[in-house]
């Protein structure tokens, strides 16, 4: 699979990398770590996680999965979303910052983390403190990279900028929800990351299913499927998404494609993504998903998808992965109003 560097400083990762959110939604720990095994063998290197996956479950199992290959695979994992719910551990503080990640290294079977990322920001810490404690990990050995993930683009660039006042190592990533559908990094978010050398990570490349086809009119929502599980951020009667889905579903039979082929192809084609997070439940489906390897789109086809769904546009604004919490109520109108 080809491999790219992950902006101007990041280590070589495949462009297909897996993700990890649902390892263990599907099947057991062997049945997973089988899937973690058939993923390198079809030349994928960048393996990505989280703490409060299973609540650590999915960090131990790939510490098993990957015993005897960790130096082939670059690791990435993420603190900052509460574990089990608990939000004194969670955050970007320095005291939750170094106390997570020697859990992630005892979970991981490892002693070193390749890029260890802010799983969303954290207003009620300072930015020096969270740049500050990412940069004691790297001179400690502890963690190789630091990133971030879905943060808007003024945020980036104060984490860059802290960075650079401090003398610490800058971020060299930031994880971002990105699809045909989910468009709104492309305004922001990617530009700003190609002006500082980050390398971009993107997940929910098929935003949930619905750009598998999966989703039709006047069905219901297939068993086992997002939608059908009652995630509110898939809705099987979207209608903006079902006429969208429609039309996108022609020009991908006219270019001999899936709709899903197309979609991942799509994905890659921003010059700004470096690799695409595929997040397999089996290992059918991974089989499947990689079916879009190699797969080049023409730029006939590319303007014909700009002209079903607008670029920098999020179909779905709860797509977006972050709201600022300038937007909350209380943040929004004065004490006399509440």
């Amino acid at each position: 699979m080809e491999k790219t560097t992950l902006g101007e400083r990041g280590p070589s990762v495949s462009r297909f990398g897996l993700g990890t959110m649902s390892l263990l939604t599907s099947q057991d720990a062997k049945e997973a770590s089988g899937l973690v095994r058939q993923a390198l063998d079809c030349g994928i290197n960048l393996v990505d996680t989280a703490d409060v996956y299973d609540n650590g479950a999915v960090e131990e199992v790939l510490g098993d999965a990957l015993r005897g290959h960790r130096h082939d695979v670059v690791v990435a994992t993420k603190v900052g979303l509460p574990m089990n719910g608990d939000r004194q551990r969670s955050g970007g503080s320095r005291r939750w910052i170094v106390q997570a990640a020697e859990d992630s290294l005892r979970r991981l079977k490892t002693d070193y983390i390749d890029i260890y990322q802010l799983h969303r920001p954290d207003p009620a810490t300072p930015v020096d403190e969270t740049v500050g404690s990412f940069d004691e990990l790297v001179r400690a050995g502890k963690i190789r990279f630091a990133g971030s993930s879905v943060f808007p683009p003024e945020l980036i660039v104060a984490f860059q900028c802290e960075a650079e006042r401090l003398g610490a190592l800058p971020f060299v990533s930031e994880q971002a929800p990105y699809s045909i559908f989910v468009r709104g990094i492309e305004a922001g978010t990617l530009p700003v990351c190609r002006k500082y050398g980050i390398g971009t990570l993107v997940w929910s490349p098929l935003n949930g299913g619905w750009l598998t086809g999966k989703y039709r009119r006047g069905e219901p929502a297939p068993a086992g499927s997002r939608a059908a599980s009652g995630n509110p951020f898939v809705r099987a009667d979207d209608e903006r998404k079902l006429e969208r889905v429609e039309a996108l579903a022609v020009l991908a039979a006219d270019a001999g494609l899936s709709l899903a082929q197309m979609s991942l192809a799509w994905t890659l084609e921003h010059p700004g993504v470096s690799s695409v997070l595929l997040g397999p439940r089996t290992q059918g489906q991974l089989t499947q998903l990689l079916e879009a390897d190699g797969v080049v789109l023409s730029g006939d086809l590319l303007d014909a998808i700009d002209a079903i769904v607008e670029p920098g546009v999020n179909v779905d604004p709860r797509n977006a992965g972050w709201v600022s919490p300038g937007l909350q109520r209380e943040q929004r109108r004065s004490p006399a109003r509440i």
